[in-house]
């Protein structure tokens, strides 16, 4: 059984994965308007993905005992002033979700769920790998600077990036 302080941290999660679908999928809209057809492909498959890590936590709140929430989202930013904004707003993004993430294991503690504590593990390794393509991302378009045959040649190459998303949580 989940304590109410546990649910409703998840519940909070479940949430922050939910929006993170919908800011990647603002980004892909975004990517698919200017023309970067690699860097929408890959925002398309990571808030597929992000869909996938909100029904995780769902399926397991209410595995749990407890009930998963779904709640109202705000709508994610639809402009971007250029390619590299973007990579920067989908990093920071990902640094907060590490947060949030290290916040709700700290609260798994707290209580001594440690069924929910190591569940979580998982979102803790995920979140590494997120913050660390972000990064990696975000490198590569720095050393493009403003040379647009560099950034052709990235959307092309983006799309090495892009994990299928599995069919079920």
């Amino acid at each position: 059984m989940l304590s109410a302080k546990i649910q409703d941290a998840l519940n909070e999660q479940v949430t922050i994965e939910a929006q993170s679908s919908q800011v990647y999928l603002a980004m892909a809209s975004w990517a698919e308007t200017q023309g970067f057809e690699g860097v929408s492909q890959f925002m398309y498959a990571h808030s597929d993905e992000e869909r996938m890590h909100m029904l995780k936590l769902v399926k397991f709140i209410n595995e749990r005992g407890g009930h998963a929430k779904v709640s109202e989202l705000s709508a994610p930013p639809i402009e971007f002033g250029s390619f590299k904004e973007v990579f920067q707003t989908l990093f920071e993004h990902e640094v907060a979700v590490s947060k949030s993430i290290n916040d709700l294991v700290h609260i798994t503690l707290e209580e001594r769920d440690y069924a929910t504590h190591n569940f979580l593990q998982w979102y803790v390794s995920e979140q590494i790998e997120e913050e660390a393509l972000a990064r990696n991302i975000l490198d590569k378009i720095n050393l493009i600077g403003d040379d647009k045959s560099g950034f052709y040649l990235f959307d092309n190459d983006i799309k090495q990036l892009i994990v299928p998303a599995p069919t079920q949580p």
